[in-house]
């Protein structure tokens, strides 16, 4: 028998991954390139009947590769109930008030926002202002930031207090 969802929390914890990503599209046909091998801190790949699409470090794609280069990665720290209900409208809401296009992610233990460079600061500030908390990877903070430094539109140093995801 089936378990009643859970209706995700208020407020979720979200960490800017330090390396960029890029979205990769490639023909159904093709086999799973080789580079996708060398990605270390992001790799995922889906074989659908129109499409291969991968998304990795941006730093393995090859330069011919027909990419979007540039996107950010926020996870949701996790790992997370398979039956949690809400988790990307609690996010994607406050982000498309602010037209923040996004590209959604989820896996066994998370769920991951793809947001591109350019859209960072106002992702972070439409995140924040709807109560979530979003931190800089420790290789990523902004100058002078420490890891558990809070990030925000105005890059507080604001102290974080867990909670549930």
């Amino acid at each position: 028998m089936a378990r009643p969802p859970l209706v995700s929390p208020r407020t979720l914890s979200l960490t800017v991954l330090a390396e960029p990503v890029a979205l990769c599209r490639l023909s159904p046909s093709e086999p799973v390139p080789a580079w996708t091998a060398e990605a270390r801190e992001f790799l995922t790949v889906s074989r659908t009947p129109t499409e291969l699409s991968i998304v990795a470090d941006e730093s393995v794609v090859p330069p011919a590769a027909d990419a979007q280069r540039g996107y950010r990665v926020l996870r949701v720290e996790g790992p997370l109930p398979l039956e949690l209900v809400g988790v990307f409208a609690a996010m994607a809401g406050p982000l498309a008030a602010m037209n923040v296009p996004i590209f959604p992610i989820a896996t066994y233990d998370t769920d991951y926002l793809l947001v591109h460079d350019a859209m960072l600061e106002r992702a972070i500030a439409a995140l924040t202002s709807a109560g979530h908390v979003v931190r800089y990877a420790a290789t990523d903070a902004p100058s002078g930031a420490e890891r558990d430094e809070v990030a925000s539109g105005s890059r507080t140093g604001a102290s974080h207090q867990d909670s549930p995801a």
